[in-house]
């Protein structure tokens, strides 16, 4: 048995169990991935689509995804992979591809405009080893780095990984301790240390997800943007706005309506100059 210590849950794992995440093992008294290199999704992606808007605009980027999360966003996009009873079965199913497979993909893929890796589709930071390994594999090879996550991990993890990252797209999924202890079982001062440390390394640009009744209020906007603006380059941060749509385990409201999307990225503009909308 032995104390994963990659996020705040610090999951006490038995020898060959799993930890809360589903992805994180114990093996002979110490913990490991057990979804290292194990990849479910592959794709080569515009880097809009991240999204990044102000990194590389233009460029594709090849985007892998493997299994296993450590928040339980009821209307998680990805679910298949990243918690769900069809997720948890993708541990069999899922390709290995070792990080000196992934890193000759990406410079097969250059000649199509490919610039480098994107570890994304579930939550990377709970495999960081393998983005670690691979990242700097694609370095070498003069490519660029990017991680698309929720931020839930302990600044250890990304100590070992900012050498190698270019470029982050982090959650910042609203900005109460209710809607990020009760809502999404994560833990938002985690996940606002994370983002503090990280605009200090590499390009970040955040993402919010407004869901009705939860996180959609003007004030909360505002004080979460006036946080934003006092970080490194804060007002320089862009920030992406999106729209909710019912899904997975929230079915119980409408889509956000996208007058008050819009609403919401004039009042964040008070105090960011990048502000976007999303799935209007």
């Amino acid at each position: 048995m032995a104390v994963c210590k990659v996020c705040f849950r610090h999951c006490n794992i038995p020898e060959g169990g799993l930890g809360f995440c589903g992805a994180r093992t114990c093996a002979s008294g110490e913990v490991t991935a057990a979804n290292y290199g194990r990849v479910t999704s592959l794709a080569l992606d515009p880097i809009e689509k991240k999204p990044l808007a102000r990194f590389h605009p233009g460029s594709m980027i090849l985007s892998a995804g493997s299994y296993g999360c450590n928040l339980r966003c009821p209307f998680c996009q990805n679910y298949q992979i990243s918690w769900s009873e069809e997720a948890y079965r993708f541990a069999d199913r899922a390709e290995y591809i070792s990080p000196e497979e992934m890193a000759g993909i990406a410079l097969s893929c250059r000649d199509r405009g490919n610039i480098g890796v994107a570890f994304t589709y579930n939550e990377p930071l709970i495999g960081y080893e393998y983005i670690r390994d691979t990242a700097k594999l694609v370095h070498e090879q003069g490519m660029f780095n990017v991680m698309v996550t929720n931020g839930t991990a302990d600044l250890s993890v990304l100590s070992e990984l900012v050498p190698y990252i270019d470029a982050m797209n982090i959650d910042l999924k609203g900005f109460t301790d209710h809607y990020y202890n009760e809502v999404l079982g994560g833990d938002r001062t985690m996940t606002m240390a994370f983002i503090e440390e990280a605009v200090k390394h590499c390009h970040v640009e955040l993402t919010t997800l407004i869901v009705p009744g939860e996180n959609d209020s003007e004030d909360e906007m505002r004080e979460m943007t006036e946080w934003i603006a006092g970080l490194t380059s804060g007002e320089e941060i862009p920030l992406h706005i999106s729209r909710f749509f019912p899904r997975f385990h929230m079915t119980d409201r409408d889509a956000t309506k996208v007058r008050l999307v819009y609403r919401l990225a004039d009042i964040a503009r008070e105090r960011l100059r990048y502000v976007y909308t999303g799935n209007c």
